[in-house]
């Protein structure tokens, strides 16, 4: 599926999805601090699926489904280490935690676990935006 090209570039698109990002990531840091542990987890893992958009934006690419997007990120980022296999794994459970945290109504939230998932948000947003920077400057990637 392609991005629509009505308004702005691929760098403008890839800027608004950091933003959106960033915007998800202080949402969870907040409901981590009121502890709100199970909200923390889904803005987190919206912060990170927002992240990974990011990239996919600069080659005009775009999911229906999260996990589409993972699976691809993964493929195409992880695999090739772009990114590190450690941040992959991160990325995996942080997916997991989500969905649990989500649709199982069983599932016991700790605050550890979503302090590990808003690290996670906040590594990989920071190692998104270094790549973004490096491509604005560097030209697209082939």
């Amino acid at each position: 599926m392609e991005q629509h090209k009505d308004i702005g570039n691929v760098y403008d698109l890839a800027a608004r999805r950091v933003e959106v990002a960033r915007e998800d990531l202080v949402t969870a840091k907040a409901n981590l601090q009121e502890e709100h542990y199970r909200a923390a987890n889904n803005r987190a893992y919206y912060s990170i699926y927002h992240a990974i958009t990011a990239v996919f934006a600069l080659e005009n690419k775009a999911y229906k489904r999260h996990k589409d997007a993972i699976a691809n990120f993964n493929k195409e980022y992880i695999k090739t280490e772009v990114f590190s296999q450690e941040l992959g794994r991160r990325i995996g459970k942080a997916e997991e935690v989500r969905h649990n945290s989500d649709y199982d109504e069983f599932y016991l939230v700790t605050k550890e676990e979503s302090i590990q998932q808003v690290q996670t948000a906040e590594l990989l947003l920071e190692e998104i935006e270094k790549y973004l920077d490096t491509k604005k400057t560097g030209g697209l990637r082939s």
